[in-house]
Order: C-alpha cells, then structure tokens, then sequence
C-alpha cells in the first residue's frame, strides 16, 4: 500500500446528522439539490465527483429494529472495506481477490468517504435514508440492509434515480427475480438455493417420511424461503402440516409455538431471521420440543437461514441445529482469512457473513469502477455483469449478467454441541457446490430494466 494511515483519514458524514452547505440549501430551499455532472463520457450522472479529491458511498443498515445485529457487523466490514480501499491495513483482500484492479490508492485516485443511514429494518424508513444520501450527499451507491423487503424497496428506488445499488443481507427470490433490477445487485445466496444445499443433509439425517410445521417471516423473504424449503422437502417426501405467518419483530412466539405441539408435526422449520430468529428458536427450546418424540420419530427443529450471529444470540438453543449460510469465518481459504485476520485485528473477534458479503460488495464495485476507468454507473454495470472473480472466499464466483444474482458455494452449517469459545458456535457441515444451487435465470420473472444515460 502506497499511503499510510497519517496521510489519508477517513471521513464519515452522518446521514443523520449532515454537514455541508448543500445540506442547508436543501432544508432552507424545501428540496434536495440535484448532483448532476458532466463526466469523460459526456453523460450526466449524480454522484459523480467530477475534480473533487473524493467519492461518497452510502452505507445504509439497521442500525435499530429486529436486524440490528447484523447491522452493527455490516457497518463494521464496511469501514474496513474503506481503509483497506485509501491504502490503510494490511489491506485484506485486496491481496487476494483474482483478477483485481485495486490498489489501495482509493478509487479512480479519489479517497473513499462515506456517509451512513439507519433502514430500522422498515422499507420506507429505508428508502427515506436512501434517498436523502443521493440527493444531499451525493453518494455513488447505496449499499447494504439486513432484510429483502428493504433491499427490493431501495433497489426499486435507486433504478428510478439511476444509482447503483449493492444489496446487503437479502434472501428472497425475488430480489433477483420478480423485483431484479438493472442497477441493483447481490452478492448473498438466496432461498431457492438454501432449499437446494440443505435438503440432501435432512434427508441422509433426518429419512424421507416427516411432517413439518412452518413459521414464516410474514414479508418477502420469508414467503419465498417457507416456498423454496417446502418444495425441497416435499420432494424428499416429507408432508407439509401447516405454514403460520408471523409478524417481523414478534418478540413473543409463544402463541405460535403451542399449535405446533398440539399437530403431529415432527419437524419445525423457522423460517426467520435476526432477533426473531433467536427468539423463536430460544422459544422453541424452553417449550421442551428439542426433547419431544412424535411419530416414533425425535422431534427435529430446522433454521433455514443461519448466522453466526443469531447462534450466538440463541446460546445453547442453537447446538445442534441444521442451517444454512452464505460464508462463515472458519473456511481456510486465502481471501476469507486474510478477511478475518483483518477484522479480528481491528475489532477484537470473527466477522459474520453480514460482514463479509458487504466488505466484499465495496471490493468488487470499486474494482469494476477501475476496471471501467470511470463512474459512470452504466459503464460500471457492464463491467459487473457476467463478472468471474476468485479469492473471496466460497470458491470461484459468478456475477450473472441476466438477473445479477451471485452464484458461488453454499454452507450448510450445525450449532456446535461444544464450542470451544463465544465465536466458535458453528460447524461447517458441508460446502455445497455451486453448480448443486444453480438455476436457469429465467426460472423466476423480472425484467432488469435499462441503464439510465
């Protein structure tokens, strides 16, 4: 790295709070400034720096609400991704990712600034900080979130205004389905392919003949993870009893829970996520059903979408319990421990999959900005599209060009039954192959759109 930490400081700006004359423009005038300029291209597009010293990008995460969690580890990797981007560190995977274009010279030469928004795990609440980070701040992207209704909500927003969006935490279908758009992209795997990884392993664990009881995440995500998992397990054989709905942020799932005790179910799938997630499992537990016997069969409990944050959350609730996840710090490939070394050394333990899928989004938007030689977003979308890369952890990675959806392997994990720390609460039990989660681009509808010159 060609800079040192005394001669680049890092500068975060507060969406919240705000600074800067066209702040006070916007709030004296009654609306936001538009930041249109001409660039090398001879196109208009906001955000561009034009002879600024500096780039903006907008990191928006929970940082309140059911999600907060991984909101915090989120934000945490993406200031990380900024040092390591304006040459602080020992840079992480700058050094590992294959090809890269990166050098720790900022990007396009320019110091990476930020500024930061709070979704509140709410669409709207979202979409406000998002938008105040483009018109007020001038931001190139939008990235992050912990949740698919806000990750679709934003994507939709940032397509009419012509701003790249790089999702966060978001497994729904439909992200890159349905609700795919030119100026949106994901790195996370998503529902249909956590259906795909898991459901060998439940069928060699757990037999063909089950009955499962499902509670769902009543919004986007968790009706298409309930469908994705159904159809993965009916096709194993097992029968679906019944599908509850359950509000984001219930807190309280004893209600729900009694039901299932008073079925014939033999399996129950959580379909949730965050804090619900923990208190759902955690919940689950107390009611014994981790020591329950139906059918002649032991009574089995299935998190679909797992994290290693959630399993810290759930304690001992956790062990034992069959998931997925899109990465976790225990793969000993070159970029995914040159990731951790970087993090624990800053912050003092393990980064989560939130962490790494947003510090490598930061990597590879600003490597596609160098490889394009400009901002211009269209210009950085085609350099995005149909991108292979490797040396990010999960094996060779595909960026597919028709709905921006990324394809790489998928972990199939289990709470340890006897960690040996706070950290040290997963086991990877297998890492499935991409080519077992793959699928036919048009097998879920949605129109990306067009670029915006």
């Amino acid at each position: 790295m060609s800079k040192t930490k005394d001669s680049i400081k890092v500068s975060r700006r507060s969406v919240l709070a705000g600074t800067a004359a066209t702040t006070g423009a916007a709030l004296l005038g009654g609306t936001a400034p538009m930041h249109f300029v001409r660039n090398a291209f001879a196109q208009e597009f906001r955000g561009d720096p034009g002879d600024s010293g500096s780039v903006v990008l907008g990191f928006n995460v929970p940082q309140t609400g059911p999600y907060s969690d991984e909101g915090a580890d989120e934000l945490r990797a993406y200031e990380l991704a900024v040092k390591h981007l304006n040459g602080e560190g020992d840079g992480g995977m700058i050094n590992t990712m294959q090809p890269s274009e990166l050098s720790g010279n900022g990007i396009l030469g320019k110091k990476v600034e930020y500024v930061t928004g709070d979704t509140q795990t709410k669409s709207d609440a979202a979409r406000s900080s998002a938008r105040r980070m483009i018109e007020r701040d001038n931001v190139l992207i939008v990235t992050g979130g912990s949740s698919s209704g806000v990750a679709i909500a934003v994507q939709s927003l940032c397509q009419e205004m012509g701003v790249i969006f790089m999702a966060g935490l978001t497994h729904s279908n439909d992200t890159t389905g349905k609700d795919r758009r030119r100026y949106g992209f994901r790195h996370f795997f998503n529902a249909y392919m956590s259906g795909q990884a898991i459901a060998p392993i439940l069928e060699d664990e757990y037999g063909n003949d089950r009955k499962a009881y499902h509670l769902t995440a009543d919004y986007t995500w968790g009706w298409t993870q309930e469908e994705s998992i159904r159809a993965a397990t009916e096709n194993l054989g097992w029968e679906t009893v019944e599908t509850v709905k359950t509000p984001v942020g219930a807190g309280d799932f004893s209600q729900y829970l009694t039901p299932v005790q008073d079925s014939d179910a033999d399996v129950l799938i959580l379909n949730h996520y965050g804090k619900d997630m923990v208190n759902s499992l955690s919940q689950a537990v107390q009611f014994g059903m981790k020591e329950r016997v139906v059918n002649g069969k032991d009574f089995v409990i299935v998190v679909p979408l797992y994290s290693r944050l959630m399993a810290q959350g759930a304690g001992d609730a956790a062990k034992g319990i069959l998931g997925t996840t899109n990465w976790h710090w225990s793969l000993d490939d070159a970029g995914s421990q040159a990731f951790v070394k970087s993090f624990g050394e800053e912050y003092g333990f393990p980064p989560s999959q939130a962490a790494h899928t947003c510090y490598v989004q930061t990597l590879l938007y600003a490597n596609a900005c160098e490889m394009a030689g400009t901002f211009a977003p269209w210009e950085v979308i085609r350099q995005l599209e149909g991108f292979e890369f490797d040396g990010m952890g999960n094996g060779p990675t595909l960026y597919r060009a028709e709905d921006h959806q990324c394809f790489k392997d998928v972990l199939v994990v289990r709470g340890k039954e006897n960690p040996q720390s706070e950290f040290d609460i997963l086991e990877v039990v297998q890492q499935v192959p991409r080519s077992q989660v793959e699928y036919p681009a048009d097998m879920f509808e949605g129109e990306l759109g067009p670029y915006k010159v």
